[in-house]
C-alpha cells in the first residue's frame, strides 16, 4: 500500500519561507516521478513543482525561482523549500508520485498572510 505524509506547512508572513516535505513508504521511490500540486479555496488543483528519477525539474511559472524541489531517495523523500512567499501562494499543498500509477498525499495546508 502506498502512502504518501505531507509536513511542514504553516502559516507565515509574505516574504517568508517554508519548507514542505513528503516521505513515501510502499513504491520504489527512487523510480518514481514525484512532484507537488496546490490547491487554493474556490480553485482547481494546480501543478507547482516536479523531479524526475534523473533529478530533472519542472516548475509552474508562478514559482520559478522562488520554489525548489528536492528529493533524497535513501529517506524516500521529496522535499519543497519555498522562499518569497505570496499571499497567492496561499494553498493545501499535495505530494504525488507516479509509479504504475498516480499517488497522492493528503496535503498539508500553506497559509502566508500579507
Amino acid at each position: 500500500q502506498v502512502q504518501l505524509v505531507e509536513s511542514g506547512g504553516g502559516k507565515v508572513q509574505a516574504g517568508g519561507s517554508l519548507r514542505l516535505s513528503c516521505a513515501a513508504s510502499g513504491i520504489i521511490f527512487s523510480l518514481a516521478t514525484v512532484g507537488w500540486y496546490r490547491q487554493a479555496p474556490g480553485q482547481q488543483r494546480e501543478f507547482v513543482t516536479s523531479i524526475l528519477t534523473g533529478m530533472s525539474t519542472n516548475y509552474a511559472d508562478s514559482v520559478k525561482g522562488r520554489f525548489t524541489i528536492s528529493r533524497d531517495n535513501a529517506r524516500s523523500t521529496v522535499y519543497l523549500q519555498m522562499n518569497s512567499l505570496k499571499p497567492e501562494d496561499t494553498a493545501v499543498y499535495y505530494c504525488y508520485a507516479d509509479r504504475m500509477g498516480r499517488y497522492w498525499g493528503r496535503g498539508t495546508q500553506v497559509i502566508v498572510s500579507s
